[in-house]
């Protein structure tokens, strides 16, 4: 019985500290990747700004192309929602929804997972001209885990882990852009 209480003891321990240590430690993420496209901006501008188009490009759609796909809106304007829904683990099921668009210049979404865990973040891609025939894309992600949820980004990179799905994306667009 001694020898019970003691693990017990331990045990409770183990999770007082990795309670205080939660209190410590950020809440808050971002990652953003980037990429230079061989064509104007306008023509890549017009091209991601359709929350239809992430789906020839995106890590995550390519995941599992059996996963059940659902619009409502007008693609390409504030307030259009795809959402998805996947027996695949990885991806899950949620929806993205644009928030705001700054012609030629952001589109800014609001990512909604369901499934396999419940979260709310930010997303976005911009363009910026580096001459006249050249666009630098950035596609971003931010969000927060609220305690004591935050203790799992203390052993994990998010960079690591959503910024090489960015970065493949990005290169999945670049090539079907410059085709």
């Amino acid at each position: 019985m001694k020898i019970l209480k003691t693990i017990l003891f331990v045990i409770l321990g183990i999770v007082v500290i990795c309670l205080t240590a939660a209190l410590f430690i950020k809440k808050d993420y971002a990652v953003e990747k980037e990429v230079v496209i061989s064509q104007p901006k306008a023509v890549v501008f017009d091209y991601i700004k359709m929350l239809k188009n992430q789906n020839n490009f995106s890590v995550w759609a390519q995941m599992d192309p059996n996963m059940k796909k659902e619009f409502k809106g007008t693609d390409g304007t504030a307030g259009f929602v795809s959402a998805w829904d996947s027996e695949n683990g990885n991806v899950g099921k949620g929806e993205q929804e644009i928030k705001n668009i700054v012609e030629g210049e952001r589109v800014d979404y609001k990512l909604h997972f369901i499934e396999p865990f419940e979260s709310t973040s930010d997303a976005y891609m911009t363009t910026e001209s580096v001459d006249s025939t050249h666009t630098k894309v950035k596609w971003g992600f931010v969000g927060r885990m609220n305690y004591p949820t935050n203790l799992m980004l203390a052993f994990m990179d998010m960079n690591e882990a959503i910024g090489k799905d960015f970065s493949t994306g990005l290169t999945n667009l670049k090539g079907l852009l410059e085709k």
